[in-house]
């Protein structure tokens, strides 16, 4: 919270593995069931992970017209779905509100990657050509080249002319533009946000990134089971995509139009390593710093959490990093709140994960079950915390934290509570 003003979710779209739209995905997620399979976006043969968690996604079936699915990369097509289906279940009056009152914040990590890739394939006749004829480009490329125009056709997808900004910090992006759109509130830059992440990074460029670190798992014989966050079995994080966006309001004026309300945005804090690209260190100091400020934030203590979502991706150093730092920071308290990793079912879509995480926990306190770490049936004896094996519980949530830990070292913590008056 900053100053009077309080921030609160009053619509909510996801595009997910698994099921388009906030329903299917919640419906995936309390059945424990998971989305990830064989790579069919692109012919993964040769590649050291072949399985990734897709979105059975048809821009035209979405309501998208040609002119928008020529123009727009994946990503942003998702971004656009996601905020029209957010934007609807809010039941905001747009011409009640000055637009310049409403602002945009996207997240994401890698950006148009899936059109820049199509597009330089094309150009340069399949790798072939080091010199390539810009006339065989798409009219669209530079759209494709500045990841701001994911936030540009948000914006005018929703009419929004107030500040518009786009987040890239890695696998942090997603809480950390959720972070930023409700910061446009608290700070009185905007009374409205549309705020999410969105990434499609399911391509042969991020495949094989992700293989040359041998960051993903090579479980390609049974993809159901190859996202094991927290497992003693886990080799390795599988790749994901998907959006999700969020109508973000000032909480009294939300009160006044009589708005659903699914939780307020009670405070988000950020640290970094400055340690190393990639690697963690084992105490998980720079999260539990992250989480501890948040908490101060929101005035709420350890006993206020009722359930976490972890970042939980399934490689080693990040699962015991992420329980040194629930230790760290939640004390005893860590030992008796239920944790658990959505990653297990819908996979990592970098940048985007964050938002869908977000709204996983609101869905969690809104419906007052608590979605489990699928797969988990072998426990990493480092990782001994309650990470709820399996089956969703049905459990009262009143505050929740979220964390995310990037590439580059950010460490991002953010605290969800239910509204009182809900």
């Amino acid at each position: 919270m900053t100053g009077d003003r309080r921030v609160v979710i009053t619509g909510i779209g996801v595009t997910a593995p698994g099921g388009i739209g906030t329903k299917a995905f919640w419906d995936l997620l309390t059945a424990g069931r998971t989305a990830t399979r064989a790579v069919t976006l692109f012919d993964a043969t040769g590649f050291r992970s072949r399985i990734a968690a897709e979105c059975d996604f048809d821009p035209a079936a979405e309501g998208l017209g040609p002119q928008e699915i020529r123009r727009m990369d994946r990503a942003a097509q998702f971004a656009v779905v996601c905020a029209r289906e957010a934007l609807g279940d809010s039941a905001l009056d747009a011409g009640a509100v000055r637009p310049e009152r409403i602002g945009v914040s996207v997240g994401s990590a890698v950006g148009c990657t899936m059109g820049l890739e199509e597009e330089y394939v094309v150009l340069s006749d399949g790798g072939r050509n080091r010199l390539v004829d810009p006339a065989y480009a798409v009219p669209h490329l530079y759209g494709y080249m500045v990841p701001s125009t994911i936030a540009c056709e948000v914006a005018w997808a929703a009419g929004a002319e107030g500040p518009v900004s786009l987040v890239s910090t890695g696998c942090t992006a997603g809480l950390d533009a959720v972070g930023n759109g409700a910061q446009l509130i608290w700070n009185g830059s905007a009374d409205i946000a549309i705020a999410g992440a969105t990434d499609a990074p399911i391509s042969p460029i991020t495949v094989a990134c992700f293989d040359a670190i041998r960051a993903t798992s090579p479980n390609n014989d049974d993809p159901e089971h190859a996202s094991r966050p927290f497992d003693g079995r886990r080799d390795g994080f599988v790749l994901g995509e998907g959006a999700a966006m969020f109508v973000l309001e000032e909480r009294e004026a939300a009160r006044r139009r009589g708005a659903h309300v699914y939780a307020e945005i009670a405070a988000v804090a950020s640290r970094s390593n400055a340690y190393h690209m990639t690697g963690l260190k084992p105490d998980g100091r720079e999260m539990a710093e992250a989480i501890g400020h948040a908490l101060r934030l929101a005035r709420r203590g350890p006993a206020d959490i009722g359930y976490v979502n972890a970042h939980g991706s399934g490689t080693k150093q990040n699962d015991r990093h992420e329980t040194a730092a629930f230790k760290r920071a939640l004390g005893e308290r860590a030992y008796q709140v239920p944790v658990s990793s959505i990653k297990s079912m819908v996979g990592h879509s970098l940048g985007a994960i964050g938002a869908i995480e977000v709204a996983a926990c609101a869905l969690a306190i809104e419906h007052e079950v608590v979605p489990p770490t699928a797969n988990l049936s072998q426990a990493d004896p480092e990782c001994d915390l309650d990470y709820v094996p399996l089956t969703a519980r049905e459990r009262r949530v009143d505050g929740v934290l979220s964390v995310g830990s990037g590439f580059g070292g950010f460490q991002t913590a953010m605290v969800i509570t239910r509204d009182e008056a809900a």
